[in-house]
């Protein structure tokens, strides 16, 4: 007799369980021989040790397969332990998986570079032109590392350069008056979790959304914390961003130093950045290139377009 435990993903837990817990009363019922105790995020599971093994192979294709699609039902759990269905197995550049089974990966060299810096950096700089990918990677592997229980929230920032920073005459609630600046977190977001599991999340503060004004003060510990569209805050913003680094915490900077919408006077803290910062380890920088644009085929050539008239303009 052997003994092992196995542990959930604690945001799927009402999938994995089911209604009124009929998936956890199936697969006790296709695993006779052991004794199961199912208790939050964990499985207790003890017996002989090939039948053991038997249910760790099971659970392990079960959560994969919940990782992939969000849901499960009695008749997938059939399908799995027949062996009926085979969940893909991770692809070493697969991030995670969005709605619907969608693989979310680096699709160019540069946003490989992005993956592999996060994989080793606390702090990365990413900037380039719109539709590169890199907001939409920052939080892919924001969402992965809550789903792997390697922090306990997502924090996600934006300058509101169009309302100054003072935000108090808009309408609505705090989420309601940042809405607007997030759009773009948002979207990304949604194409990854289901809309009412990402509620849920904001609901508990295990996402939040954290005006960059109201950052002062703050230690930002057990989290991954994405400030966007960073070439619209100033040096001071940006260090004071920055210095909020707490224990267990990745900061993902994205921003595209050419669509800078600061008074003339004031200098882009983005900017500024790679100059102090380079060099000091810990801190990955990439700079994404038209190259890297995966939006619609008529992206990149209307960017170069623009960017040749902005040339001829200035001479």
């Amino acid at each position: 007799m052997i003994e092992k435990k196995i542990y959930l993903d604690p945001d799927s837990l009402t999938d994995f369980y089911g209604n009124s817990g009929k998936n956890t009363d199936r697969i006790k019922v296709l695993f006779p021989k052991l004794k199961l105790i199912f208790r939050g995020d964990e499985i207790k599971i003890s017996g002989e040790k090939n039948e053991v093994e038997a249910f760790v192979k099971f659970a392990e294709n079960v959560k994969l397969r919940l990782e992939q699609y969000n849901s499960l039902s009695i008749n997938e759990i059939d399908l799995i332990f027949r062996n009926k269905i085979n969940p893909r197995q991770s692809d070493s550049d697969i991030i995670i998986y969005g709605n619907n089974g969608k693989p979310i990966y680096p699709r160019t060299k540069n946003q490989k570079h992005f993956v592999e810096l996060y994989n080793k950096k606390d702090l990365i700089f990413a900037s380039g032109p719109a539709g590169t990918g890199k907001t939409y990677l920052a939080v892919a592997l924001a969402v992965r590392a809550l789903k792997r229980n390697e922090v306990k929230r997502i924090i996600l920032s934006r300058p509101a350069v169009e309302a100054g920073e003072n935000l108090g005459f808009l309408p609505g609630d705090l989420k309601d008056k940042l809405d607007p600046y997030l759009q773009a977190l948002y979207d990304a977001l949604l194409d990854i979790l289901p809309g009412n599991k990402l509620n849920k999340l904001i609901e508990q503060g295990v996402i939040q959304i954290a005006p960059l004004a109201y950052m002062r003060g703050r230690t930002l510990s057990d989290a991954v914390v994405i400030l966007d569209e960073a070439q619209n805050t100033g040096v001071a913003q940006l260090k004071m961003f920055l210095t909020r680094m707490g224990e267990n915490s990745k900061f993902i900077v994205t921003g595209d130093m050419t669509q800078i919408d600061l008074p003339k006077k004031t200098q882009s803290g983005l900017v500024k950045v790679h100059e102090i910062l380079k060099g000091i380890k810990g801190i990955g920088f990439v700079k994404f290139e038209k190259e890297d644009i995966v939006r619609h085929p008529l992206v990149a050539p209307i960017a170069e377009a623009f960017d040749k008239d902005d040339l001829k303009n200035k001479k």
